[in-house]
């Protein structure tokens, strides 16, 4: 396990400063888009598995030492009660915003 980044976390001396990376959309890659014919965007967020799995794709290409969790800042209000709907080519929505 490289715990490089948990080690600088805790102020604890590393050979190096870690390469820590946050997860955004992918779509450039073909393995997040091989992930989304499988789950529409909300399951996708929606399922731990399939976080992780599109997480870790470019941590695995390009090395970095960690990552913050794919998911989505609109899941917040969604947590909250809010209707959250994504229409592939439109985006998300709120149907009844505040």
């Amino acid at each position: 396990m490289n715990d490089l980044f948990l080690r600088a976390c805790r102020r604890e001396p590393t050979e190096r400063p870690p390469v820590w990376m946050m997860r955004q959309a992918g779509r450039y890659l073909p393995e997040y888009r091989a992930v989304r014919e499988r789950a529409d965007f909300l399951t996708m967020v929606g399922t731990p598995e399939l976080a992780a799995e599109v997480t870790l794709q470019p941590v695995d290409q390009i090395g970095v030492d960690a990552a913050i969790i794919f998911s989505d800042i609109l899941l917040i209000p969604q947590g909250m009660g809010m209707e959250l709907t994504v229409t592939d080519g439109v985006g998300p929505r709120f149907p009844q915003p505040l």
